[in-house]
């Protein structure tokens, strides 16, 4: 499924979106890691058969997409302008209601207007100042469970820096200012949530979780 991309646009001094179409990539080994992170996505998705879901930082609005598509009632926010409006406009290229996202922090999640039966927040604790304000935030809306992936380090790094990109950052993604390797990812969410299952798909750490009682 091909969407249209930010391109590396910043908003507010933060990268949103993907820098390229890494879902619809030709490269081979792009297309390899690429499905491995579907499959563990999608294996978790199915064990919790959701009623709804609401992606958190929806970016571009792949996933909302896909599983719009499936038939769950999804939604979509994100805190950029810029990829929200590019969210509508493919959902509108699939004959989806472009009302399926909207523009909101993840700081500023509130139980009544977004708590659901499974929150996503793929790929975007990184990229926050404030990560454990996030985890606080997605405490509030987390009705039976939670996916939540981020770059494995330094496995990440060390990739970029193999394929030759961002060398004068030590292969670190633009945008990207918060590292963890998998231990410590596991640590820091079991401040806030019970991790029930762990996935590793090169190169990231995804983990579904329940709230804790």
């Amino acid at each position: 499924m091909s969407v249209k991309i930010t391109g590396g646009f910043e908003e507010q001094g933060i990268v949103v979106g993907n820098i390229y179409d890494k879902y619809g990539s030709n490269n081979p080994i792009v297309r390899y890691i690429m499905q491995g992170f579907e499959s563990s996505l999608s294996d978790l998705v199915q064990i919790v058969a959701p009623e709804s879901i609401h992606e958190i930082g929806c970016g571009e609005g792949y996933w909302t997409l896909r599983w719009a598509e499936q038939g769950i009632p999804v939604r979509g926010c994100d805190f950029s302008k810029h990829a929200i409006a590019l969210a509508q406009e493919n959902a509108i290229m699939r004959g989806l209601p472009p009302e399926t996202f909207a523009i909101k922090s993840i700081y500023d999640l509130v139980a009544e207007d977004d708590r659901t039966d499974l929150v996503v927040c793929l790929e975007v604790l990184e990229h926050l100042e404030h990560p454990e304000a996030g985890l606080k935030a997605l405490q509030r809306v987390v009705g039976r469970y939670l996916i939540v992936s981020v770059p494995r380090e330094p496995i990440w790094c060390g990739l970029n820096l193999a394929r030759g990109k961002y060398l004068k950052n030590w292969g670190n993604t633009p945008g990207h200012i918060q590292h963890w390797s998998k231990a410590s990812f596991i640590k820091l969410i079991s401040k806030y949530f019970n991790v029930v299952k762990v996935r590793s798909p090169l190169p990231w750490t995804m983990l579904l979780c329940q709230p804790r009682i």
